[in-house]
């Protein structure tokens, strides 16, 4: 059976399109500030040239329609100004007109001062290099072929003025003074412009090489999630045979007259309740359980209920939480949130078996929990890779994995989680989430019943 196109793509070619339009349309925008930019020198240049020519030099140029063309060209830099402030976006065809209209403008300024003659016409080649970096075919190729046509058409149509010009005078000759002017000129300008726009350029290739990379590691936790999720429903079944056959155990005589036997039908029993509870998790973070009505709480007793939940299922008391949170709003029970927790504090606590510590506390209008260990701290390496699936140090298959889930966790909550080594031994991982992305409004108090 033939693939449909859409399904041949991969997740990684699908997710990050947005993202990546969103960061090409910043970069058409940053292109056309400098073309921008561009004009106005361009625009006082000419004024300069002019100035010099006229009265300098004094030769008589058409100076009306000469600062006509001027006048007109800033008019349309501030137009140009005042379309790009209400544009989130600059597509290929806006940077041609511009592009058009500076060559347009100059084949004219050139006409009334000298035609093909005039020693500036070398500054179309300026505008074709700016244009190749900018515009993507045809477009390029349609700016040259402008550039060339009112080459061509100078040499055709001569000016109103003629310009005298003798090359072998040297340096003494207006022509070959105004010929070394033009190169230095177009050879300070590319190395300027053209630096900037590549530098855009990279930033933009960049940042679309990162979304492509999240965009890879969200289809990790995507195909991570539905292993999850079938697992979790393939369990149900044998877990809820397995309890009921233990409550049946605790109740038939051999069991009833051994306390010993009793003692371990019941802590089998707390574990079979324990992976249910595990599995029910895994089908609620998937969306399994619509039905039910999210569970509403505070911030403080979502973190107490959290770190006493941790301490009882990992049967250990080395955990230290201070909660110097002075705010406590209403949120809602993220179970999400709550594993990420739990995996970060389970890596803390195999790396520092003697002491882990929870500190939380609310700044600028965000929840930061930091979680410190006495263990050997991060390699550079897995710092540098942090939250690349599959980036440990413990040297078994699948490691890596939860802090991995726990940088995608925060970041789908709108946070970012971070890493560092301290001084004087052991890591400190930080978990910043804006408390506006789970806080709910408008809930009353048990009691505040009016």
């Amino acid at each position: 059976m033939a693939t449909p196109p859409d399904a041949a793509e991969t997740t990684a070619d699908i997710l990050p399109r947005s993202r990546m339009s969103g960061g090409q349309a910043q970069a058409g925008l940053r292109n056309m500030q400098q073309l921008i930019q561009l004009r106005w020198i361009a625009v006082v240049g000419q004024v300069a040239a002019i100035l010099v020519v006229h009265y300098g030099i004094g030769i008589a140029l058409p100076l009306r329609p000469m600062l006509v063309v001027l006048a007109a060209l800033a008019a349309f830099n501030l137009l140009s100004m005042a379309w790009l402030l209400r544009r989130p976006r600059v597509t290929n065809t806006a940077l041609l007109v511009a592009l058009l209209v500076d060559v347009l403008s100059l084949a004219v300024q050139l006409y009334l001062s000298g035609g093909i003659g005039n020693p500036f016409v070398f500054l179309f080649a300026l505008q074709v290099a700016v244009g190749t970096v900018l515009l993507r075919p045809p477009a390029n190729w349609l700016l040259a072929a402008a550039a060339a046509c009112c080459a061509i058409a100078l040499a055709v149509f001569p000016g109103p003025i003629d310009l005298p010009a003798d090359p072998s005078r040297g340096v003494a000759d207006p022509y070959v003074q105004g010929l070394l002017i033009c190169l230095l000129l177009v050879a300070t300008l590319l190395v300027v412009f053209i630096s900037r726009i590549g530098r855009i350029l990279r930033e933009r290739d960049a940042h679309v090489a990162e979304l492509r990379q999240r965009a890879a590691e969200e289809e990790h936790v995507v195909r991570m999630g539905l292993l999850a999720s079938g697992a979790a429903h393939e369990l149900g079944t044998p877990l809820s045979t397995l309890s009921v056959i233990l409550g049946d155990w605790r109740h038939l005589p051999t069991f009833e007259s051994d306390p010993e036997l009793l003692g371990d039908v019941a802590e089998m029993q707390a574990q079979v309740t324990r992976c249910k509870s595990i599995v029910t998790n895994i089908l609620l973070a998937a969306g399994e359980t619509r039905g039910e009505a999210p569970e509403a709480t505070t911030l403080h007793q979502f973190l107490d209920g959290l770190v006493a939940d941790w301490r009882v299922s990992r049967a250990s008391d080395v955990l230290v939480y201070r909660n110097a949170c002075d705010e406590d709003p209403w949120i809602v029970a993220d179970t999400g949130l709550r594993q990420m927790v739990f995996n970060v504090l389970d890596n803390a606590l195999e790396a520092s078996p003697a002491r882990v510590e929870l500190n939380a506390h609310c700044r600028d209008g965000a929840l930061v929990i930091e979680v410190v260990d006495e263990g050997a701290g991060f390699s550079p390496d897995i710092l540098e890779r942090l939250g690349a699936p599959y980036n440990s140090s413990k040297g078994r298959p699948g490691g890596g994995l939860g802090l991995f889930l726990s940088v995608n966790v925060a970041r789908t909550l709108g946070g970012h989680l971070t890493a560092r080594n301290r001084a004087r031994g052991g890591a400190v991982v930080t978990v910043t989430l804006p408390l506006s992305a789970w806080s709910i409004e408008d809930v009353e108090e048990p009691g505040d019943d009016d």
